[in-house]
């Protein structure tokens, strides 16, 4: 699994991240996504249903969300 620290990065940039890393990646691999704010959940989630990616989240720490990302 590839791991992207957003940590104390704000939108857009955790976004653009993803898209550069998911585009070095093969279907069924993973990307965990480390960010603390909130609104990067929101906004992966969103990015994620627009282009079918599956994701699961977990807030890890008080304020902190691990965001799993599937390549479809």
């Amino acid at each position: 699994m590839k791991w992207l620290d957003c940590l104390g990065d704000i939108c857009p940039v955790p976004i653009m991240k993803l898209q550069r890393e998911l585009g070095s990646m093969e279907s069924g691999e993973h990307v965990m996504l480390v960010t603390d704010h909130s609104c990067t959940l929101s906004s992966t989630r969103e990015f994620c249903a627009i282009y079918g990616l599956r994701l699961e989240a977990a807030e890890a720490l008080p304020g902190v969300w691990e965001i799993e990302i599937t390549k479809a």
